[in-house]
């Protein structure tokens, strides 16, 4: 934690032009994340009849401490990175093409409504057998 605490008051950026687009989608989710807490502080705040500079300024603070922190997160070395060698891997990923993707969907689809089908197969034997109905039908049958 306290490296971290060191980390958070500088101003240089770790291996600016490496893991760039894993950084800025990082950033960007964790802001978004940020946005929608400071908004529901805000929304708070006004239900508890706080002023317009309290219901305002406080969620503004929160927002631009709590920005700050998260830019320098995906500064921190060790996150750094992790988020530089995801970048470097997903680059080696090979892409389905979307005719592969379609088929591939249309198999999974097929299999889950198959094992639907096959629980309710079972479920409907199962408590068939256990209502007791088994037994006056098998009666019914010699009867």
């Amino acid at each position: 934690m306290t490296a971290y605490l060191q980390e958070l008051f500088q101003l240089r950026l770790f291996k600016p032009k490496q893991g760039r687009y894993a950084r800025q989608w990082t950033l960007i989710a964790i802001g978004v994340v940020l946005a929608s807490g400071a908004w529901s502080l805000r929304n708070w705040l006004e239900g508890e009849g706080f002023g317009d500079n309290v219901s305002i300024g406080v969620p503004l603070a929160f927002l631009a401490v709590t920005g700050w922190a998260a830019f320098r997160l995906i500064q921190f070395p060790k996150f750094a990175e992790f988020l530089i060698a995801v970048e470097a891997e997903m680059g080696k990923v090979s892409w389905p093409t979307q005719n592969e993707l379609f088929k591939a969907s249309g198999v999974v689809i097929f299999v889950i409504f198959g094992l639907a089908a096959l629980l309710f197969l079972y479920d409907w034997i199962l408590k068939w057998v256990l209502s007791g109905q088994m037994l006056t039908d098998i009666a019914g049958l010699f009867g």
